[in-house]
């Protein structure tokens, strides 16, 4: 009882205390209730400041496009991929001195341990048995793909083939219970076309962004491209672009940015590569291309026939259609088959994409006279590398400009890239060019980096330091210059402005 007692006699102090401690901070401003209030009146705006009828055109537009993307977007993947790298540890400290910090004794002990890489990508469903196209860089010597669906099914998919050539790859998934978007005629499309770009950027499934064709025919090392303004960021690479019909007229592959993110340019391929690329693998296993067997240079002042447009000859393979043509180095191709040729990347899609043995009409200007010769395409042969790689015969090289020591890439330094460095950096297999090894700090050359692997310049295929060297130093430092860039597995154009 008098422990009791105490106790009730302890509480009664403390609850005093804790009493007069709050009147205390009362009065002094210390603590401050919250005065009782009447509710405030407030009124909802009723109607909204525009009348529907007013903007019945764009309630219609809207309806439309919800329509169309509800159509589409069950179509559209997300690739999620996987790879398993082997990491060899040469050094390793005792436990004992890591966790204590006592040092004890150091140990030699080699071991290996496992690192898993995982990228994202985009991709499109296109037939009914459940075939996905989507970008060779995406897919490119990885241990396991995963395609996530719009309903949020996740299933493996099995690589079917790939050409690193067009960057384009074949997955499939089994029961795709999807119908598969058309894939449309992209020689039909026209600049101010509306476009949707859908995929899957930085991870977030599912996203839309629309614009324009900004350019069709935009030259690059995989063939012609068309350019958009619709956002396209990283992991939309093998998603689709979307016409007004909800077809398919490219696949997302490229950017330009000095950041790495969206501004504004994006390049897909063409649906039609894209459609020829798609059947080529499923019914032969790899692309059959169209061959002429010319090896070019860019169009150069004081190199002959001036004033003509086109892509100029600088040898012809042996034995070749261009051979059988009677083309000779010099010539300038103007047309193929009625078609105004711009540059090789155009020339090329048009000879790849022409059916074997079929007879075509070539447009050609020889010391000034325009000709017309015919030729009939073969297969591209299997041991054929592109132009830029092949070594030029016993012919005298055709003018250049003269050539300058410095220029707008006189301070970033290059080396070769050989194929021990592609694997440490983990480059694509198809990586061509030359790697940067270091930038002069004071040129203010922030776009590029170190590691980077500049491919082209301005069109221009590198193949090696010579090639990068020659070309580097013609470049006009007063132009923007556009570069061809491989950073780690992404690819990007990359525009070099006058400072």
């Amino acid at each position: 009882m008098k422990n009791l007692a105490k106790f009730l006699v302890f509480v009664l102090l403390l609850s005093a205390g804790i009493s007069l401690l709050y009147d205390y901070r009362l009065k002094h401003g210390g603590l401050k209730l919250v005065p009782e209030r009447a509710p405030e009146k407030y009124t909802l705006a009723a109607k909204p400041s525009v009348d529907s009828k007013q903007v019945a055109s764009l309630e219609a537009l809207n309806q439309e496009r919800r329509t169309l993307i509800r159509n589409v977007i069950p179509a559209v993947v997300a690739v999620k991929t996987s790879k398993t790298i082997g990491i060899r540890r040469e050094y390793g400290l005792d436990p004992f001195e890591f966790f204590f910090g006592t040092p004890r004794r150091r140990f030699r002990s080699p071991r290996d341990e496992a690192l898993v890489q995982s990228a994202l990508g985009s991709g499109v469903i296109v037939t009914n048995e459940g075939h996905i196209i989507t970008n060779n860089h995406v897919v490119d010597q990885v241990d396991d793909i995963e395609v996530q669906l719009a309903d949020g099914q996740t299933k493996k998919a099995r690589l079917v083939g790939a050409d690193p050539q067009a960057d384009l790859a074949v997955l499939k998934i089994d029961n795709p219970g999807i119908k598969p978007l058309v894939l449309a005629d992209s020689d039909n499309v026209q600049v101010g076309d509306f476009v949707l770009a859908i995929g899957n950027p930085f991870g977030f499934e599912e996203t839309v962004t629309d614009g324009i064709i900004s350019y069709k025919g935009r030259a690059s090392d995989i063939g012609e491209l068309l350019q958009t303004n619709a956002a396209i960021n990283p992991g939309n690479s093998g998603g689709p672009l979307i016409n007004v019909r909800g077809e398919v007229i490219g696949i997302n592959t490229a950017i330009i940015s000095t950041s790495g993110a969206s501004a504004g340019v994006g390049f897909a391929i063409p649906s039609n590569t894209v459609r020829a690329a798609l059947e080529s693998l499923l019914q032969q296993g790899h692309i059959i291309r169209g061959y002429l067997g010319i090896q070019i240079q860019p169009q150069q002042p004081g190199a002959g026939n001036r004033g003509a447009e086109g892509v100029q000859i600088v040898d012809v393979m042996p034995g070749s259609p261009a051979a059988e043509a009677g083309l000779q180095p010099g010539d300038i191709i103007r047309k193929f088959n009625g078609r105004e040729i711009k540059n090789f990347s155009q020339l090329r899609g048009l000879v790849a994409q022409t059916p074997l043995d079929k007879r075509v009409e070539l447009e050609i200007v020889r010391n000034g006279k325009t000709l017309t010769v015919t030729t009939q395409i073969k297969e591209q042969p299997t041991n054929f590398q592109s132009a830029r790689a092949l070594p030029r015969r016993n012919q005298a090289p055709l003018p250049l400009p003269e050539e300058t020591t410095a220029g707008p890439l006189g301070a970033v330094h290059v080396e070769e890239l050989t194929p021990e460095k592609a694997r440490q950096l983990d480059l694509p297999d198809n990586v061509k060019g030359v790697l940067i090894s270091e930038i002069d700090p004071d040129a203010g050359i922030t776009e590029l980096q170190k590691g980077d692997v500049i491919e082209e310049i301005n069109q221009q295929p590198i193949s090696s330091v010579a090639d990068y060297s020659k070309i580097a130093a013609s470049l006009d430092p007063d132009r923007p210059n556009v570069l061809s860039v491989c950073r780690h597995r992404t690819r990007s154009f990359i525009v070099l402005r006058p400072q």
